[in-house]
């Protein structure tokens, strides 16, 4: 592998692992379409959607772990919610994942976008007082929970993404969970998920091996960084950037099918 590439797919990780750790998310929102255009905008190899989904899945694995750990502290990680939406989003990322081989790339590009679409309509809902709910009083509708996680397991797995960044909305929007707790329960349960999309895309042989090594690399780096750095910024600020990227991430995508 060239130098230029390496230090190509090396950024386009850190980038996306910083933002994931910052707020709640385990980047694919970021990095899927990074990978699918970047490279080849820059002459190196064009990766298809299936080798793009294989990697964005081994990477966000890692990214979560580093964004889980730099949250373990402060009361923030809800451990009845990660239950609940943790084991049934790992059953639909696994069927979701096994099942994408079968998938044509156009197929997977639009449940992407359909995702990513979903996920930026909620994100526009307005979310007033859910700030200013005690960590240790939050309540929500546990069965609900995990009907919503499994249903988003599925699709993500198919595209390699874990699916945290539309149950971050599903989590603020439908179960009102105040912003940092959502943030740091996300990646939890992201992280679950991504066990059962990455070992859905491995035993499929969607996964490359070295550039899924060289973003985890960055990843193992970039995720806790942007986690400390989450930790002081206004909830509001983190919930207009999540916003942001999901809008851009949808409408760029669009605008790829359509064309």
């Amino acid at each position: 592998m060239e130098l230029g590439f390496i230090i190509t797919i090396f950024l386009i990780g850190f980038i996306g692992s910083f933002i994931s750790g910052m707020v709640g998310i385990g980047g694919s929102i970021i990095k899927y379409p990074m990978l699918l255009y970047i490279p080849a905008m820059l002459g190196f190899t064009a990766y298809s959607a299936h080798e793009v989904s294989g990697i964005s899945a081994v990477q966000v694995f890692f990214a979560t772990i580093g964004g889980v750990w730099a949250y373990r502290k402060g009361g923030y990680l809800n451990k009845t919610l990660i239950i609940y939406m943790g084991s049934a989003i790992l059953v639909g990322s696994f069927i979701g994942g096994f099942g994408s081989e079968a998938m044509s790339e156009g197929q997977i590009n639009i449940v992407y976008a359909v995702l990513a679409t979903l996920a930026a309509i909620m994100m526009l809902i307005p979310k007033k007082g859910i700030d200013d709910i005690p960590l240790n009083q939050v309540k929500f509708n546990k069965w609900l929970a995990a009907v919503l996680a499994f249903v988003v397991g599925v699709a993500a797995g198919i595209v390699g993404a874990a699916g945290a960044f539309i149950l971050v909305p599903i989590m603020l929007v439908v179960l009102k969970i105040p912003t940092r707790m959502t943030i740091a329960t996300s990646l939890a349960i992201t992280f679950i998920s991504s066990i059962g999309a990455t070992v859905g895309k491995i035993t499929t042989g969607q996964v490359l091996l070295w550039p899924a090594v060289i973003m985890v690399v960055a990843s193992l780096i970039a995720s806790p960084l942007g986690a400390q750095f989450g930790k002081k910024i206004n909830t509001r600020i983190l919930q207009f950037i999540l916003a942001a990227l999901i809008i851009a991430t949808s409408i760029k995508i669009w605008l790829d099918i359509l064309g």
